[in-house]
């Protein structure tokens, strides 16, 4: 009875250990993990096998041209947000928050590239800047 019990067992694990797994990404560069193929025609996928095992996620090669440029920075994704009152009053705040943070004398911390950096005095300056500009621009001040 014991033997079925664990024989049983290791039948019933033996399909989570070893399935299949498709890969792709979206029109928004969002990559989406399935137990099934992604249903829209034409969308470029990759079959995988899982092992039960969880590997960490290796950054992609850097290209020539990318390693050329040491200043070039990877744009982020941008979602576009209905101009609303309420939604630009969020934006005016975040600036602000932003621009008292950067004109400040404590350090600031950004997140780059998956990791937290300081950022040094021109970085700050450019930072300190490019907030400014958007402050005047969707701000009106």
């Amino acid at each position: 009875m014991h033997r079925s019990l664990i024989a049983l067992a290791l039948l019933l694990v033996a399909p989570l250990i070893s399935a299949q797994v498709y890969k792709w990404k979206d029109a928004n560069g969002t990559v989406h993990y399935s137990q099934s193929p992604p249903s829209t025609q034409g969308t470029k996928y990759k079959e995988m096998k899982s092992s039960g095992v969880i590997d960490p996620d290796t950054p992609p090669p850097v290209t020539a041209a990318a390693a050329s440029k040491p200043d070039a920075t990877p744009t982020p994704a941008t979602t576009t947000l209905a101009d609303t009152p309420e939604n630009r009053n969020k934006l005016c705040s975040s600036l602000t928050t932003n621009l008292a943070a950067l004109q400040g004398s404590a350090p600031v911390v950004m997140q780059q590239d998956g990791k937290q950096t300081v950022l040094d005095d021109s970085a700050r300056k450019q930072q300190a800047s490019a907030a400014q500009a958007q402050y005047q621009q969707y701000c009106g001040k």
